[in-house]
């Protein structure tokens, strides 16, 4: 037995119901609770009743938002329901997409789909009543200015529906039709023979030549066309027969009947009933993908250490407009060694991650809104607000720094610190690649600037990742047939006909990474976005060679962070984090305690260091070069920097030999001990400032030399030589001259110059714009079927008449208010009543009393499923029910 066959045995052979509303009424708790789960929409507020609900789920927003998250075959069956009769048959929707050939998988896949649009409450009726949700029918059925998605147009009956009888009769006879005696019978006829294949064949087959061709490039759509006040004498053929029928001065239709006679009855060229597969384009070993993707995994957490540390004293500062300028971006790129779409990614995901804010203002969490006002509606104003008006007013800029918790993160073990990072950029909504591109008002959108955010970016980056997670370990997805799955899911839609045609062949070039995209092209960003998913993936170490890691799946994982938490909870923050960091870990390098020291003043660090070591390498020496080894080279600034932060000769040759596993070599020593006999032999103080030195011909030497014109020196004494310049600038001064001057305090001892880390107060990340309200999880959709079925069960109660307000609500005097009330709690009986709240928001409630007692009356409200006390004052009137039928029971 066929798959539509068992699915026409299924269903009853009554009309089905005569609403929407009835239609849901009739569904279990559990079919209304899968409505609720795939249109979470619906749920806020939750609604009162079942009609509430139906009326809700016919809304434009409502039904625009549905259909936004159907897959193509539901969509085209959808778009083919919309140019059916109203309503239609499921033969007659199984007719418009199989053709008059029939397709088998069309067939075959066709009842689920109905299932489905059925679920989400676009669909309902009795099998040969199926009908599409009005607004639905209204977004995708053709009209006198555009047709429908499909290409099709009006039909006959609603093209001619301003035409003269006269010329409707004329095309009847030119058509070889006889004679009607009304317009309606005529249309009738004229609909009735471009629905006839043979008939259509038969009258195309004196057609000109020219004629055909024109029916040949409208019959997929659009449509319509243009025609001259004389038009030529085959397109006066088409005309004169209605084959082509005008809509408005100067244009013409192809009439949806002779466009579905000429397509073989199908609604779309093509339909898509399956979703297209993901081809492999390689494949291997799952042991090389984890280690590839590991290695990724260590370089991304060097590159996002990199870039915090060049930050850590303090970094670029802010836009007036909000971000970086495009000169602070290269100087990151230039410090981080990569490109700048590739640096301001980098940049995106520390702010993400919250470890990056501004120092003097605060982390907007509304999308494009970085210049909010400096006190909300009620006055109130916060203390980062309070310090960013502080900051502005007294001239200070505001600066890009990092936050107090990167401290935490760096404290973290290496795969927590890489699993904080994941957290934060799998559900992102920031979109890198956006940078360097323009936005609706043509302005550029710049790293950490407004207008970044893109809802639909971490739906295509989870389903980037499930999509590969469904092809064996190790095999690495072809991106062009992922990016033709992606689109087959999630089709876009437009105020104009669907591109039905077959996309262009790609190209297996690697994308490059950011460029931006326009403003107003949805399929372009979603081509992009599926894009940068791929090239992050391999950035942050997800992937390995194009196919997706064992750490990388356990990403997919349910816990995701918690409700409320930001990115500042780190590895902590959910179960998944924990998973994925156990995972990475064995796949990262242990750190190593030792640098191999060479004979030409460079260190090897053939792996990862220990963070002591590292950072304190960091102070003695530069570095020269990144890879799998850090090359580390020792200059005598490099050396007196480390002096300069109170470490002494003898301490750095300590240093040096407990962690070198090889002898420290000659030219090493000396240069320690000579820069450091040098170092603090010039004292700097402020006079201004000063120079002293017990060594006479130092300062003889010192203003001897030209270069020191500029600092304006003058002795004062036989050891001592003051200066107009500052002691930062003398210091700068004597360094630029060749010697190793050391500042010292106003008691005369040397002052340890330490670099100061740069903190920003406590900032909150910012939060993902969401697409739409979150899913609801399985406690609130129970209680909302609850509630919506004690609602429902209470608008359909019977009641007596009783006067009536106006709105519908019962009017009874206080006295017969209170009587009928207190005699209800006396028999456990339910009433009608009319309450209005402080608000002034009227409602009726169907209350069965419990108590009357101090003005109020306290029962079970059946309308909210649940127990309430409404002050009597604020009862317009009650209403006694009307009796039960013999058999059925109170409503409850």
């Amino acid at each position: 037995m066929s798959a539509e066959q068992q699915h026409r045995d299924g269903q009853a052979a009554d009309p089905g119901p005569r609403s929407l509303a009835q239609a849901l009424r009739e569904r279990d708790d559990a079919s209304l609770g899968a409505l609720l789960r795939s249109r979470p929409d619906l749920l806020h507020p939750v609604p009162t009743d079942v009609t509430q609900l139906a009326t809700r789920a016919g809304t434009r927003a409502s039904v625009l938002r549905a259909l936004e998250h159907l897959d193509r075959f539901a969509l085209q069956a959808a778009e083919a329901l919309a140019v059916a009769p109203d309503p239609a048959s499921y033969q007659e929707l199984l007719d418009l997409l199989a053709g008059d050939d029939g397709d088998e998988e069309v067939a075959g896949a066709l009842p689920a789909t109905v299932a489905l649009l059925r679920e989400r409450a676009l669909v309902w009726g009795g099998e040969d009543r199926l009908r599409l949700v009005r607004t639905a029918r209204e977004l995708l059925a053709p009209s006198a200015s555009h047709s429908s998605p499909t290409g099709l147009g009006p039909s006959v009956a609603e093209a001619t529906s301003g035409m003269s009888p006269g010329r409707i009769q004329a095309i009847l006879t030119a058509a070889g039709l006889p004679h009607t005696h009304d317009t309606v019978s005529a249309v009738a006829a004229l609909s009735g023979l471009f629905a006839d294949r043979e008939r259509v064949a038969e009258l195309l087959e004196g057609a000109p030549e020219a004629s055909r061709e024109v029916l040949t490039r409208l019959v997929w759509g659009p449509p319509y066309g243009q025609v001259t006040a004389e038009p030529a004498a085959h397109l006066r053929w088409l005309l004169d027969r209605g084959l082509l029928l005008p809509t408005t001065p100067g244009t013409v239709v192809l009439p949806r009947e002779a466009a579905l006679s000429l397509r073989g009855g199908r609604a779309h060229r093509v339909p898509e009933p399956t979703r297209p597969r993901v081809a492999v384009a390689a494949e291997r070993k799952p042991q090389v993908v984890d280690a590839a993707a590991g290695g990724q995994a260590l370089a991304a957490l060097d590159t996002v250490e990199e870039l915090l540390r060049s930050w850590d004293e303090g970094g670029p500062a802010v836009l007036r407009a909000g971000g970086l300028s495009i000169r602070d971006l290269k100087r990151t790129a230039t410090v981080l060694e990569v490109p700048e779409p590739v640096a301001a990614f980098w940049v995106e995901l520390a702010y993400a991650a919250g470890l990056i804010a501004s120092d003097g203002g605060y982390v907007e969490e509304h999308h494009d809104r970085h210049d909010r006002p400096d006190a909300d509606a009620e006055g109130y104003e916060d203390e980062e607000t309070r310090d960013a008006r502080t900051r502005r007013r007294s001239g200070e800029a505001e600066h890009y720094a990092p936050t107090p918790e990167y401290d935490a993160w760096r404290d973290l073990p290496p795969a927590d610190r890489w699993a904080w990072l994941l957290e934060a950029w799998l559900p992102g909504t920031r979109t890198p690649g956006l940078i360097g591109g323009r936005d609706g008002r043509d302005r550029t959108l710049s790293a950490l600037g407004p207008g970044l955010d893109r809802s639909p970016a971490p739906e295509v980056r989870r389903r980037v990742l499930e999509l590969m997670a469904g092809l064996e370990p190790g095999q690495a997805p072809d991106p062009a047939t992922l990016l033709e799955r992606l689109r087959w899911e999630r089709p876009l839609r437009s105020a104009g006909p669907r591109r039905e045609q077959p996309e262009p062949p790609r190209t297996g070039v690697r994308p490059a990474y950011g460029g931006g995209v326009a403003a107003n092209d949805p399929e372009a960003l979603r081509t992009k976005l599926t894009e940068w998913a791929l090239l992050e993936a391999e950035m942050l170490g997800v992937t390995g060679r194009g196919a997706l890691a064992t750490h990388g799946r356990a990403l997919l994982g349910a816990e995701g962070r918690s409700e409320g938490a930001g990115a500042g909870t780190g590895a902590a923050g959910s179960a998944r984090a924990a998973v994925v960091a156990a995972l990475l870990a064995p796949l990262l390098p242990e750190p190593l305690d030792h640098v191999l020291l060479q004979a030409d003043l460079t260190a090897v660090a053939p792996g990862p260091l220990v963070r002591p070591l590292a950072e304190a390498l960091g102070v003695l020496a530069d570095v020269e070069s990144k890879g799998g080894a850090t090359v580390y080279r020792f200059t005598p600034g490099s050396v007196r920097r480390a002096l300069d932060a109170g470490r002494s000769a003898t301490e750095l040759h300590a240093f040096l030999d407990r962690h070198s596993r090889t002898p420290v070599p000659q030219p090493l020593t000396y240069l320690i001990d000579d820069v450091a006999r040098r170092h603090g032999l010039l004292r700097v103080g402020a006079a201004s400032s000063y120079v002293r030195c017990d060594d006479e011909s130092v300062l003889d030497e010192i203003l001897a030399d030209r270069r020191a014109t500029a600092l304006r020196l003058r002795r004062l004494a036989p050891t001592v030589v003051a200066a107009q310049a500052d002691p930062r600038t003398l210091i700068e001064g004597l360094r630029a001259m060749g010697f190793a001057p050391a500042a010292e305090s106003a008691e005369g001892d040397v002052m340890i110059a330490r670099p100061h880390a740069h903190r920003t107060p406590p900032r909150t990340p910012p939060a993902p714009v969401p697409d739409g309200p979150p899913a609801p999880d399985t406690t609130l959709l129970t209680a909302a079927v609850r509630a919506v079925r004690a609602g429902d069960r209470a608008a359909t109660a019977p009641r007596k008449e009783t006067p009536q307000a106006p709105g519908g609500l019962p009017r009874t005097s206080p006295a017969d208010t209170l009587a009928t009330v207190q005699a209800a709690a006396m028999t456990g009986e339910s009433v009608w009543i009319g309450h209005v709240n402080a608000e002034g928001a009227a409602s009726q409630r169907l209350l069965a009393p419990l108590r009357v007692e101090g003005g109020y009356v306290t029962g079970y409200d059946h309308t909210a499923d649940e127990v309430r006390t409404y002050a009597l004052h604020r009862i317009t009137g009650v209403a006694e029910l009307a009796d039960e039928p013999d058999g059925a029971e109170p409503a409850r």
